[in-house]
């Protein structure tokens, strides 16, 4: 079989099962398993190859198992970011966060409470390295991943193992921000998340509420006075996270949205 005969029937197979940019998938696992960059896919299409190891990839996302898993890697905000099953697979909307963050302060301590794959305290380390950050997380899986991707993408980020604010006792931040976990388990979701995305950063209780009332209760303890709150809101959340702040004695500032126009950001100052 060649290159080009397997990129077409591995396209016909992801098309068939639901999958959005299927060649785009099917060359994105052929590659992983030749070890070949886009341009040698392309010049070698004619080429034979040994089917076995694309093949046993191609099965695993046609059982709805997300690409970035399989290939072990994710780009956000232009680099590529090490995932596993352990951490959220780092999403688009998630940049708009970063970017809020930049923009809000361009030095003094940050705090990413809940990092994950560490996409958002690495991104902000290296885009500004006069941020002092520090990322947080409960899981000790997600921040040995957090710590792979400071060290591949050479950024230096504080890591601490904490259930929200447990471990941060006595200190203060000029800036804390969080893609908390904010969907409900009713809401419906693809297969692909639903099944093999971590539930502990997927779910939270009271409708997707409890972290945001959680961070509105909490966070202003380790702020320096007159610092911020920057937070990823779910898609209809906006309004019921602000006025979750506004309740706590947090002076609500304008948010930010995606391309789309819905907000996505919700950042607050606490007096």
């Amino acid at each position: 079989m060649t290159i080009s005969e397997w990129l077409g029937l591995a396209t016909d197979r992801l098309a068939a099962n639901g999958v959005d940019s299927p060649r785009l998938e099917a060359r994105v696992l052929l590659q992983r398993a030749l070890g070949l960059s886009h341009p040698e896919i392309i010049t070698k299409s004619d080429s034979e190859i040994d089917p076995a190891l694309a093949d046993s990839l191609l099965a695993r996302r046609l059982r709805h198992e997300p690409i970035a898993y399989i290939i072990g890697e994710r780009e956000f905000y232009g680099r590529p970011f090490r995932v596993t099953p352990a951490v959220l697979i780092p999403r688009q909307d998630t940049e708009i966060l970063v970017e809020r963050v930049l923009t809000e302060v361009q030095q003094g301590t940050v705090l990413d409470i809940g990092t994950g794959s560490g996409a958002i305290a690495v991104s902000l380390a290296l885009e500004n390295p006069a941020l002092r950050v520090t990322g947080s997380d409960l899981s000790p899986e997600a921040l040995e991943v957090a710590q792979l991707n400071a060290q591949a993408l050479g950024a230096d980020v504080e890591w601490v193992l904490s259930d929200l604010f447990e471990a941060f006792a006595g200190r203060k931040f000029e800036l804390i921000a969080s893609n908390p976990p904010y969907i409900d388990r009713s809401e419906p979701l693809k297969d692909e998340v639903r099944h093999f995305e971590p539930e502990m950063a997927l779910f939270a209780d009271k409708q997707g509420l409890f972290f945001y009332e959680k961070l509105a209760i909490e966070a202003k303890t380790y702020l320096n006075k007159g610092g911020l709150i920057v937070l990823e809101v779910g898609y209809t959340q906006a309004e019921q996270v602000k006025s979750l702040l506004s309740a706590h004695g947090w002076a609500v500032q304008p948010s930010s949205f995606d391309l789309a126009g819905i907000e996505r950001v919700v950042v607050a100052r606490y007096p």
